[in-house]
């Protein structure tokens, strides 16, 4: 069994904050996005779920966020990850939710995430935000 060095979790996390954040500025698509999560193995979909969690709590996802990013998602309100981002305050546990859940914890979490960001980006970050990530440069979408 090989272990991932430290030079390929950084890579990893780095191109996860790309991913996410194209998607939530509108360079990339949500089904682009899920594309690219769906082709990772189990193990590296769980470390994203993880990371796109504390993106969200960063931004300071609401349950009003929550919702609007569950409805944007396509996942039924129903859905575990659906519930787990709209409770007060959103749980973020979705790492361990079953694996067959996985692609619809991405969609609501990156959905919610969507919608707290361009909050933050419209209003704390407007005119005078050094974040990288808030500062993408427009490109083709990549798959």
């Amino acid at each position: 069994m090989t272990e991932t060095s430290s030079d390929d979790s950084h890579a990893y996390r780095r191109e996860t904050e790309r991913v996410v954040n194209e998607i939530a500025q509108g360079l990339r698509t949500l089904d682009a996005g899920v594309g690219w999560f769906s082709g990772l193995a189990p193990s590296r979909r769980q470390a994203v779920l993880q990371e796109v969690a504390g993106y969200a709590m960063q931004a300071h996802v609401t349950a009003a966020d929550g919702r609007a990013g569950v409805a944007r998602s396509g996942v039924k309100p129903t859905a575990n990850p659906s519930v787990m981002i709209c409770m007060v305050p959103p749980r973020y546990g979705f790492a361990g939710l079953p694996a067959a859940e996985h692609v619809k914890a991405f969609r609501v979490l990156v959905s919610a995430f969507t919608i707290a960001d361009t909050r933050r980006r419209e209003t704390c970050c407007k005119g005078a935000c050094g974040h990288a990530w808030h500062n993408l440069p427009a490109a083709t979408e990549q798959p």
